[in-house]
């Protein structure tokens, strides 16, 4: 069975890198043999932030919007030409 669990990988000053539970450690880890573990790294990396400011310039350069006049009157009929997803019209 999977189980899930919070924690944080820190390297520590010899490379190696160690596990620290966040919320305490799972009950049924015994300390004398190893528990294969997966690992979601949850926070984005520096080069995914870049190319994401760099989409957003080039999409801020298209300047796709400057027809639109009102936008919030704009917004309105986008939203009359479809249903909400789970209702009926």
């Amino acid at each position: 069975m999977l189980s899930t669990y919070k924690a944080v990988v820190r390297r520590d000053y010899q490379g190696h890198d160690l596990l620290e539970w966040s919320e305490g450690a799972p009950e049924h880890l015994a300390e004398d043999r190893p528990v294969k573990v997966s690992v979601t790294i949850l926070e984005a990396s520096a080069a995914q932030g870049e190319r994401m400011a760099d989409a957003l310039e080039k999409l801020a350069r298209l300047n796709v919007t400057s027809a639109i006049k009102d936008p919030a009157a704009w917004e309105r009929e986008q939203r009359e030409d479809r249903d909400l997803p789970g209702r009926n019209s």
